[in-house]
């Protein structure tokens, strides 16, 4: 099998290493963004519901805690917005979109590079094969023969072709992997904003009782 590998990849030439490169890239990068969104999923229902128990007791040391010590953009999201809140700030919504503005780019770093690889995979498997052809009808244009044998030229046409079949099998998968992990950031993105229009809520309620107790 090894013997098979190296042989394929020796008549795919430079390009094809190209490829395999571009492949180990987006493996990285899909599997390494896999564990990141696996360890920040949080239940964000629950979180705010244990929130809520101690900010309703004036807890906000706690709540910090808690939010420091839950992983995730949520939980960073939440603890800004506890923060502003505790320091009364006028403006709560802008210390929230702060925070979602600076957790974005951590949840969607490296889906730029996988996308692009699964761009160029198909282009560089076509680069692969125009350059292959090349050289089958410069060795047709510079046999002696008047003619090459129909197994000599299938066989040149194959290993031209072989990088086309690369790319596609590089950028098929990076396609899908794009769009799934694409579909993640955009649900922790919604679970932000859900998570944050709930907080608000919370605070506005809280901030009413306040007044009232201080009426009395």
């Amino acid at each position: 099998m090894n013997s098979a590998f190296w042989k394929l990849m020796t008549d795919g030439g430079v390009v094809l290493w190209v490829i395999m490169f571009c492949s180990i890239v987006g493996m990285f990068i899909f599997f390494k963004k896999t564990f990141q969104f696996h360890r920040e999923e949080v239940n964000v229902r629950e979180l705010l519901r244990g929130l809520e128990n101690v900010l309703k007791r004036n807890g906000y040391v706690e709540a910090i805690s808690l939010c420091d010590n839950t992983p995730g953009p949520v939980a960073r999201v939440l603890s800004s917005a506890i923060l502003a809140y505790e320091r009364k700030d006028d403006d709560i919504q802008q210390a929230i979109d702060d925070a979602c503005l600076e957790e974005m780019p951590k949840l969607e770093s490296g889906l730029d590079i996988l996308g692009t690889i699964g761009f160029i995979a198909p282009l560089l498997g076509l680069l692969g094969t125009v350059l292959g052809m090349m050289n089958t009808f410069q060795d047709i244009g510079s046999t002696n023969s008047l003619s090459l044998s129909a197994s000599q030229l299938a066989g040149s046409i194959r290993m031209a072709l072989i990088t086309t079949a690369g790319g596609l099998c590089v950028a098929i998968p990076c396609y899908v992997a794009y769009n799934y992990l694409l579909a993640r950031v955009n649900a922790m993105a919604l679970d932000m904003e859900k998570a944050a229009s709930e907080i608000l809520s919370f605070f506005a309620q809280l901030s009413k009782q306040e007044k009232l107790q201080d009426g009395e």
